[in-house]
């Protein structure tokens, strides 16, 4: 597996080792040992997947301690723009976003610890996104932020993406207290 750190400390995209033939392909999507040497020290709790048409647009999402999650996500089929957002208060990125195409055809895999918002938008219809999550979902620890928010700057690409009302309604950035 190809680990490549980003900009922002403890993000992590991990490119697995795919092998192809005429048949098709197989790649090791999950090894806890693997993981375990690379730093991700998680152990995961839940899976989830969701089915999404182009132009879906889910987040920027994130669960407050002490019920905070970290993610590593993938897509099955499709594409999407995948965005994190640094929110722990002390890092020297906090409120910077890293983005990243992830992809089937790609097969990259996203690392996302506890201490950021997350969400993407799909690039194609009938997109299929995968992640494990290292706690369980607490409704009254979820929180989120404005998708479009100015102050992150965030460069979907797109002027009108299909959002939720709930996504809509997320809090702005520059009243946001973070939990991290």
């Amino acid at each position: 597996m190809n680990i490549i750190k980003t900009p922002i400390e403890n993000l992590l995209v991990l490119e697995p080792k795919v092998f192809e033939d005429e048949r098709g392909y197989f790649f090791e999507s999950f090894n806890k040992k693997k993981f375990e040497d690379i730093g991700i020290k998680e152990s995961f709790v839940q899976d989830n997947q969701s089915l999404s048409n182009k132009n879906v647009l889910r987040g920027l999402h994130f669960q407050a301690p002490p019920f905070a999650q970290g993610k590593l996500v993938r897509v099955i089929t499709g594409s999407v723009l995948d965005i994190a957002v640094d929110i722990r208060k002390e890092s020297a990125t906090y409120g910077k976003y890293f983005s990243i195409i992830l992809s089937e055809q790609n097969k990259k895999m996203f690392w996302i610890p506890p201490g950021f918002a997350h969400g993407f938008l799909t690039l194609e219809d009938q997109t299929i996104f995968s992640y494990k999550c290292s706690g369980d979902y607490n409704p009254s620890s979820e929180g989120s932020l404005l998708w479009n928010d100015p102050q992150l700057n965030i460069e979907w690409n797109i002027d009108e993406p299909i959002v939720s009302a709930k996504d809509q309604e997320a809090q702005a950035f520059t009243s946001f207290k973070s939990p991290f």
